[in-house]
């Protein structure tokens, strides 16, 4: 009798992808600290953040243990050297890590630009001085604003990008991956090490852990020319969603080895005058650590964790109405993008909608800049022009991949990139449902004073703003300007915290980071999709996906790994012919908890139907 294609499928998974089974490792984990998040999030949603923040502490005596290391001092070295050179220094990453490679890549640029500006004399200096960062982010600059699925399950997709950004002898690769196993970011190092650069990898499991059990990253781990600096931290505070605590080490390590090597290079290269005008270079790296800490502290100060509350339970009882949530950016759009770009597969919410796409599900928050048009914005976001990728079948074929993409090639060119409209345009879809609000989002003194309502950039944003229903100010500053509430009738959260100036803007990015996710995070778990500190809403896109969805599942049934793992198949099965508005908006994880809370799948979980135990011979 022959099997169901499911089972084929599932079978396949369980024999055949073990490298993709990653349950052992530490960012798979749930954290101890956040056991019972989302009843504390349903109790007292002041008590969950302070849950959630309290996992930061894992942090600092990693960072300080890295920053005592060698390999961190290679890093560093590494840097100024390549910027000595007039090499180029390339950022990789997947999903969250990608887009911290796209902001280290554009704060570089700005700072670029900024000072190009104040010193025209320098202008041909600083424009050099910018070209050489460049960010690879699998699957393109398009990946900031939408997950490209499957793309990080390939090593030669990695390749391929990293050979496509024109690397050479004399450049140096930052590689980075949360779990330490990306297939797409391990392929950008084999591209560096087959080109000769100066390689190094940074990732949040333990080493001896990965070399052990998956053979992609011992390749990389044991090779003599890349430098590995390893920031495992321990467990995320949601299982799995290094987005948080993994990416947020990741950003202050390589940071803080960027902006101090940058600071000798411009000691070296510039009159010590206009060194000393250009900004607030922390002198140590270990003075970075201590900002970080004091940062970690200011934001659990009471007030502080009542306005994130506060942010929370207004964004909650917007979604939880159905309603819409648009925010508007000045210099920090691509933190906002950072961080709802990853809510789609994290929480299974419809990912952003382009204009091609009048039909599907609006998102629930999306992204403006009310200052430029949709081009100007995407240019000033990126510090370029966006790097998209345009490879056709034979392309892939060439690559030998899986034959449903090469017969049907993902559409993240530049013109689909451009189809959202993220610029001053006015768009009516966001405010044609009911709730709706605009969101102002603010870091740092100078757009702290745009909260008056007097300069340049309110009055763009009050032209499109006061269609909307409510009008709301998320900002981020030591002087919080209390006279100015009245013109917020959605509310004026003011997060106090102090943010020293630096090259890339660093602490005030990573505050931007630790607002945005601790609020996004509590407020998908106020809305159910969190199952105590487990992702029960994930979206099974990928291998590395689909693993977490059958450990979800066995987590959150009692099921064994096998039983759970026909059953997220049989539903990944019944997806295929769901309309597009339910494929993208219901959870494969969610779907199969609830068949077989109904018994839907009893064929599946009644023990003496199954087959042979496979997993566990593996």
């Amino acid at each position: 009798m022959t099997k169901p294609s499911y089972q084929q499928d599932a079978e396949h998974f369980l024999l055949h992808e073990t490298q993709f089974h990653l349950g052992m490792m530490l960012t798979e984990q749930p954290h101890p600290k956040t056991c019972g998040l989302s009843d504390k999030l349903a109790e007292d949603t002041v008590a969950g953040l302070a849950m959630l923040l309290s996992v930061d502490d894992d942090l600092p005596p990693v960072a300080k243990k890295t920053l005592e290391s060698i390999p961190f001092q290679k890093l560093r070295n590494d840097i100024l050297a390549t910027l000595e050179s007039g090499n180029r220094i390339f950022f990789s990453g997947c999903g969250a890590t990608g887009r911290l490679a796209i902001l280290l890549d554009a704060a570089h640029r700005k700072f670029c630009a900024k000072n190009s500006q104040r010193f025209p004399e320098h202008r041909k200096y600083f424009e050099t001085l910018s070209e050489q960062t460049f960010s690879v982010m699998t699957g393109g600059d398009f990946a900031l604003i939408r997950s490209v699925e499957s793309f990080e399950d390939y090593i030669v997709f990695g390749k391929r990008q990293l050979f496509d950004a024109g690397i050479k002898a004399g450049d140096c690769l930052i590689a980075v991956s949360e779990g330490g196993e990306t297939s797409s970011v391990i392929g950008t190092i084999h591209a560096a090490l087959e080109t000769g650069l100066q390689t190094h990898f940074l990732f949040n499991n333990p080493s001896d852990l990965l070399v052990q059990k998956i053979e992609r990253s011992r390749t990389v781990i044991e090779n003599s020319r890349v430098n590995i600096v390893n920031l495992a931290t321990g467990a995320m505070a949601i299982a799995g969603s290094t987005r948080m605590q993994a990416t947020t080490i990741e950003m202050l390590i390589i940071g803080l080895a960027f902006e101090s090597a940058l600071a000798e290079h411009l000691r070296k290269t510039l009159p010590p005058n206009i060194v000393q005008k250009i900004g607030n270079f922390p002198q140590t790296p270990f003075e970075g650590l201590e900002r970080f800490e004091c940062l970690l502290r200011q934001l659990r100060q009471q007030d502080n964790l009542k306005t994130l509350a506060g942010v929370t339970d207004f964004e909650y009882s917007i979604y939880h109405a159905h309603g819409l949530i648009t925010y508007f950016s000045d210099e920090y759009s691509i933190d906002i993008f950072t961080d709802t770009t990853e809510r789609s597969p994290t929480f299974k919410i419809p990912p952003f909608r382009s204009i091609f796409e009048k039909d599907a599900p609006a998102s629930w928050a999306f992204v403006k800049d009310p200052l430029r048009t949709t081009p100007e914005a995407w240019k000033h976001l990126l510090g370029h022009v966006p790097c998209c990728l345009a490879w056709k079948s034979d392309d892939y074929r060439n690559m030998n991949v899986a034959e449903n993409i090469i017969a049907n090639p993902p559409e993240i060119g530049i013109d689909i990139l451009s189809a959202y409209k993220i610029g001053n345009e006015k768009d009516s879809s966001r405010f044609a449902v009911s709730p709706n609000a605009a969101v102002a989002f603010l870091v740092g003194q100078n757009e702290v004073g745009h909260l008056a309502g007097t300069d340049q950039w309110f009055q763009a944003f009050w032209n499109t703003g006061k269609c909307f229903e409510k009008q709301a100010a998320l900002a981020i500053g030591s002087n919080r300007p209390d006279s100015v509430t009245a013109l917020w009738n959605g509310g004026l959260f003011f997060i106090e915290t102090d943010l020293p100036e630096s090259p890339l803007d660093l602490f005030s990015h990573l505050a931007a980071k630790l607002v945005l996710n601790n609020i996004s995070t509590a407020t998908m778990g106020k809305l159910g999709r969190l199952t105590s500190n487990w992702m029960a809403h994930v979206d099974a896109t990928n291998k590395k996906l689909i693993d977490r969805s059958i450990r979800l599942v066995a987590e959150l049934t009692g099921f064994d790994y096998d039983i759970s793992c026909l059953a997220i198949f049989k539903t990944l099965h019944e997806i295929r012919s769901w309309s597009e508005d339910r494929r993208k908006t219901v959870s494969p994880v969610a779907y199969t908890i609830e068949q077989i809370k109904k018994g839907g799948y009893h064929t599946i979980t009644d023990a003496h139907k199954l087959p042979p135990t496979l997993y566990a011979e593996n």
